[in-house]
């Protein structure tokens, strides 16, 4: 009788197990539905370039469109301006609409041109998001795609908070991102350069792909990956809403499959922790 009623316990057990299984992958699929084309391959339709200087003939050489991709500084010379001062290719493609709930996605990667200031920010390039002063540079939060080959740290999935401030989680330390559920410590109001996982999986100079993800719902909370694994995460945003753009700084780099999915409702930060 006991065995009985034992295997008839873990018969519901496992019925209760595929189901939650079931919904989940229910709720995943869903979620992997709905995206859009941001940048459609073939021109800038629904965006605007700026560079620095405001010299809009040469952004057109700057963002360089190729076989559907947005190649960063194609048709200009290698080590231009180089340790100078001189930034003139400073700047972004930036949209014209602006965007508040949403997953954003994007892959990068990095060429072999190196130009402007690279001596102090290598390999050093960005999506910008909730930007409300499209100006060069811009005020708004940004998605760090960076590689510093000296210190051989990937940067990238960093925050960079342009008057623009968030709640953060970190190790104990306070130097770099840690999930509260692995006991990262609250930080509140920071702004500036706020340092990611230390150790991500990453593609630098090896002519490999990284995929990104942005996962921002107003001004609640915002979730940056790299290459599907959460690498920094921040709440309590000062900016709920703004423009997405895309940088040029000192070095060559790529930018393709540019998507996004956005939410007219908002989605609990727990549905993207699990």
């Amino acid at each position: 009788m006991k065995k009985r009623r034992m295997h008839q316990l873990l018969l519901v057990l496992l019925i209760l197990m595929v189901n939650v299984n079931f919904i989940n992958g229910q709720y995943h699929k869903k979620l992997e539905e709905g995206f859009v084309q941001l940048f459609n391959g073939e021109n800038f339709d629904g965006w605007h370039l700026k560079l620095k200087k405001g010299d809009s003939i040469m952004a057109k050489e700057v963002y360089a469109i190729e076989d559907g991709m947005v190649h960063v500084f194609k048709d200009m010379p290698d080590s231009l301006n180089l340790n100078t001062g001189e930034n003139a290719t400073h700047g972004l493609f930036y949209t014209n609409k602006k965007y508040s709930k949403y997953i954003l996605r994007f892959e990068y990667k990095w060429g072999e041109k190196i130009t402007n200031n690279f001596d102090e920010w290598q390999y050093d390039a960005g999506c910008y998001y909730h930007v409300f002063d499209d100006k060069v540079w811009p005020k708004g939060l940004e998605y760090q795609v960076r590689y510093n080959h000296i210190t051989e740290r990937n940067h990238t999935g960093d925050f960079w908070g342009a008057g623009v401030s968030l709640d953060w989680t970190a190790t104990e330390d306070g130097k770099t991102f840690l999930l509260p559920k692995d006991g990262g410590k609250e930080m509140r109001n920071m702004n500036n350069e706020i340092y990611g996982y230390a150790s991500p999986k990453y593609n630098a100079l090896n002519g490999k792909w990284n995929q990104c993800e942005i996962i921002v719902m107003g001004n609640v909370y915002t979730i940056h990956k790299l290459n599907g694994e959460i690498v920094n995460m921040g709440t309590n945003l000062s900016v709920e809403e703004g423009i997405i753009g895309f940088q040029s700084e000192t070095a060559e780099i790529f930018y393709r499959n540019i998507e996004i999915k956005e939410f007219d409702k908002f989605i609990p930060i727990e549905k993207f922790l699990n």
